[in-house]
């Protein structure tokens, strides 16, 4: 039997430069030790002459199939994705950014574990400027399930550029919908409470661009309405408490308005590496034999009767939203 195919999903808009697009298609489909068996490209709205050149080349001379989604106007990262998810033939679906750089072993590391049970599987990533020699930060997401669920109460668990996931388990969440600058954030909290099966890979899989805007663009007043409207709809669907939602507001919140030089430093020392530390944690516990904390199944993923076999070293469950 040969192993379920997948389906790469890159969106593309007019500020992306063809270069660092053709580096990205390059890096996450002919140097890749798994190719996938299709690409969708998504060119959301219209693009400059040179950019839509090399998305031509790409449709044509790719190695493998790729379909192309054209997009009259721009409609933002979630629109472009839900289209890009309506046109993708399988439903194992690995995200890949315009502009970024896979690492060659990223889908042979991470789709074995969707293909054996898993939802959706992220992984590290390394910061770059200029090229990938050039790195300037790492960020490890927390890698238990567990430990996943209990971040995503504050912050987001996954770094979007690297995930793969099953389309199916998107779809039945909502598909990432229209939260500018959140999207990803906001399928991922429906994800867990809708009990989809997740694991972080913690080594970094992914060279991810920051140009000198980078932490620029974590502020100001429209990130600001968007992180209030998520924490307002985390709240509605009962996935945080009143207490925690006041808190995200507060913390989350004064991160979006403080000025970069304080931003910068604090997400570098504290959020990055939150993942790498929580792991760590949890390897010292299991080591010494200690228990772990008691966990639950939030309302929106109770089942009316029992649920479907756990995927071995995968528990779904969160802890309680008060914890």
């Amino acid at each position: 039997m040969q192993p379920e195919p997948f389906t790469l999903l890159m969106t593309v808009y007019g500020g992306d430069r063809a270069e660092h697009v053709r580096d990205a298609f390059r890096s996450a489909v002919h140097d890749q030790t798994l190719r996938p068996d299709q690409v969708v490209l998504v060119q959301d709205g219209p693009v400059p002459p040179d950019l839509a050149a090399c998305l031509s080349e790409l449709v044509t001379a790719g190695p493998v199939e790729v379909t192309f989604v054209h997009l009259e106007h721009n409609r933002g990262l979630g629109p472009a994705l839900d289209a890009g998810l309506h046109a993708a033939r399988h439903d194992i679906v690995a995200r890949m950014d315009a502009d970024d750089v896979a690492m060659p072993h990223r889908f042979q590391t991470q789709v074995p574990l969707v293909r054996s049970g898993a939802d959706l599987v992220g992984a590290g990533l390394l910061e770059f400027r200029a090229d990938i020699t050039d790195v300037v930060g790492r960020r490890t997401p927390p890698s238990d399930p567990a430990d996943i669920a209990r971040y995503s109460r504050l912050h987001d668990p996954f770094n979007h550029p690297t995930v793969v996931y099953r389309r199916s388990a998107v779809v039945a969440a909502g598909g990432y919908g229209d939260l500018p600058l959140m999207e990803d954030y906001w399928l991922f909290v429906r994800m867990i409470a809708n009990g989809a099966r997740m694991v972080n890979v913690a080594e970094p899989l992914v060279y991810y661009r920051v140009g000198d805007g980078a932490y620029e663009r974590r502020g100001g007043r429209d990130l600001l309405r968007s992180e209030l409207r998520l924490q307002r709809e985390m709240r509605r669907e009962g996935f945080i408490s009143q207490p925690q939602y006041w808190r995200n507001v507060m913390v989350r919140g004064g991160y979006r308005l403080v000025p970069t030089m304080i931003r910068k430093p604090f997400y570098r020392a504290l959020v990055a590496p939150y993942g790498a530390r929580r792991n760590r944690s949890r390897d010292r516990d299991d080591a010494r034999g200690r228990p772990q904390p008691a966990t639950y199944t939030p309302r929106h993923a109770r089942p009316a009767a029992e649920g479907p076999e756990r995927l071995p070293g995968l528990d779904t469950a969160p802890p309680h939203p008060d914890a």
